[in-house]
């Protein structure tokens, strides 16, 4: 029987959406999560929540920009919980426009989070996997990046990074240490919708969401899926869409 009992497990972007089901979700299995995003009010709450609920929970304050917060979470994980056995790099914006727009501060700032946030992340945690002799990231990236849209091509590039750092990873990594998971979501009910400076492209995602989106929870299902898997097995992809996206 597959499990995620003992797992260790730190969350960027947890403060809601799709990092908070997956939170709640790991805990309810038996992970121990830490909890991490910008509003400390909001992930010291969901931590609290889980606890009471039975489960392991910690939070911590963390700028993904910042490669000093990232490295302060691998060791919150570590002092806490004593490994760190999974970074599952949620943290995301999308500020999407037109190109023509010449948003150069928001493709600076998809830049910042979505990618840097990344490769943050990476550099935390895995001098702590190869110290451990095990390790499993996983990120949130996006069908975006599959079939690109209009306005949609910065945020897209910074996925497809996203992407084609963890396959480079999964190739450096074929000594079994360390695993890399890249889970590309469609249309999932949050509040990304609110980063988008554009009010047409705003509403227009809003009204998607609305009309065709499904839970975070489905997210959650599907990163709990691939580190429950044993040692020896890498699920390397995995896109999570409402059956009724195109």
């Amino acid at each position: 029987m597959l499990s995620l009992q003992g797992k260790i497990v730190a969350i960027t972007g947890a403060s809601g959406g799709i990092g908070e089901a997956t939170a709640r979700l790991l805990a309810q299995r038996g992970a121990a999560v830490v909890l991490s995003a910008r509003r400390s009010e909001r992930i010291d709450a969901i931590a609290q929540d889980i606890r009471e609920q039975g489960g392991r929970a910690t939070a911590c304050v963390v700028d993904v920009t910042k490669a000093e917060d990232l490295r302060r979470l691998v060791s919150t994980a570590i002092d806490q919980y004593g490994r760190i056995d999974v970074l599952v790099n949620n943290a995301g914006i999308a500020p999407i426009s037109p190109l023509a727009d010449l948003d150069t501060e928001g493709w600076s700032a998809m830049i910042d989070v979505n990618l840097r946030g990344t490769l943050n992340g990476i550099a935390a945690a895995l001098p702590a996997f190869r110290e451990q002799r095990s390790g499993h990231l996983v990120s949130i990236v996006s069908v975006a990046g599959l079939t690109v849209s209009p306005s949609m091509a910065v945020y897209a590039a910074t996925k497809n990074a996203v992407r084609t750092v963890h396959e480079g990873l999964r190739k450096e990594s074929t000594d079994g240490v360390v695993r890399t998971t890249a889970i590309s979501p469609g249309y999932i009910r949050t509040d990304l919708a609110d980063s988008m400076a554009d009010p047409h492209v705003r509403e227009l995602t809003r009204k998607n969401m609305d009309a065709m989106g499904i839970p975070p929870a489905a997210v959650a299902r599907a990163v709990a899926f691939a580190i429950e898997q044993p040692a020896d097995v890498e699920i390397g992809e995995i896109n999570v869409r409402p059956t009724v996206q195109a």
